[in-house]
């Protein structure tokens, strides 16, 4: 009897030889699944699927986008392990270095660190041409690993970080009779930022006149989107008119479209000349209709114009309009 008689469905004759006597076939390996990656979009997250994860090739990029705390925890590990790894392969050869104190294993790690960080006490060194080769290969590593690590805290430090505050609610009020939407930022950095400028997008989703749901970008006009010096203070201003993307949308039909406000902020670092950009989303439940910012700016006893970031994100109810 074939194999085919046997498990009762035709097998193709080139791959009958490979099926198992019992008829049943050989099980599949499922090709694995990348794991998930987690994208944040302001307080959105969103979960990737299908993307290689090659970590040597986008080794800077991590290094860059990593915490510092976790940089460090990164660059401390990869110290033990190496120097483990290379304080086992002189503990292999006993006698391959002289002087060795403690004796064992961890005067091998001791000696593993002193070779990797090029100190060379001189108390202890190579005494074979194996602890020698050994060393060499060692020493070569710790000195690549020196140059990566020096390029990578100076590729840190040098990036420049703009530190722009973005009040945690925009507001909309009426202003010169117009309804408009108001957004509040700050240079908490208190330097000067030059040219700054400043892009406001609303991004929701729609339906084309063929059925078709597709994501959409509009951008939205502002009051003044430039600004000479950015030092302080800047409330972003848009004019919700009959041109305007958020007429007539309320704050229910924003979240059935899924809709947020994108705003960004690029100028160059005066101290740095560098450019330096910022940017927030503002979801729906960060929209307060009918409300203002709390005033920050104010004079004190002595005439001196003053500041108060305490009030910087606090915003009030505008009282009802006369005969409404």
């Amino acid at each position: 009897m074939s194999v085919a008689d046997r498990a009762g469905v035709p097998v193709a004759p080139e791959r009958a030889a490979a099926a198992p006597l019992s008829g049943r076939a050989a099980p599949r390996r499922k090709p694995r699944r990348p794991a998930a990656r987690s994208v944040l979009m302001g307080d959105r997250e969103i979960l990737t699927h299908g993307l290689p994860r090659p970590i040597w090739q986008d080794l800077y990029h991590r290094c860059m986008t990593i915490s510092w705390p976790g940089l460090f925890a990164t660059l401390g590990a990869f110290f033990i392990v190496l120097n483990i790894g290379f304080g086992s392969l002189y503990a292999l050869m006993p006698g391959c270095i002289a002087n060795l104190n403690p004796p064992g294993w961890l005067g091998a790690f001791f000696f593993s660190i002193e070779t990797s960080a090029t100190v060379g006490y001189g108390d202890m060194h190579p005494q074979t041409v194996f602890g020698h080769a050994v060393a060499s290969v060692e020493m070569f590593l710790g000195l690549l690993s020196i140059a990566l690590i020096t390029g990578v805290m100076f590729a840190r430090f040098s990036t420049p970080r703009a530190r722009v505050m973005f009040a945690r609610y925009a507001v909309m009020r009426p202003l010169d009779g117009q309804p408009t939407l108001m957004m509040r930022v700050a240079n908490a950095r208190q330097n000067m930022i030059v040219e700054a400028s400043a892009r406001l997008r609303l991004v929701r989703e729609e339906v084309t006149s063929e059925g078709f749901k597709i994501r959409r970008i509009r951008d939205l006009a502002l009051v003044r989107e430039q600004t000479s010096v950015f030092a302080l203070s800047w409330t972003i201003m848009h004019v919700i008119d009959e041109t305007s993307p958020l007429a007539g949308e309320s704050s229910e039909s924003l979240v059935a479209a899924q809709g947020q406000l994108v705003l960004s902020i690029i100028g160059t670092d005066e101290t740095t000349g560098q450019n330096v950009t910022a940017r927030t989303q503002y979801r729906p439940h960060s929209l307060r209709w009918n409300h203002t910012f709390r005033d920050i700016l104010g004079v004190d006893e002595n005439g001196h114009e003053v500041v108060d970031y305490t009030h910087f994100h606090e915003i009030v109810p505008l009282a009802p309009a006369a005969g409404s």
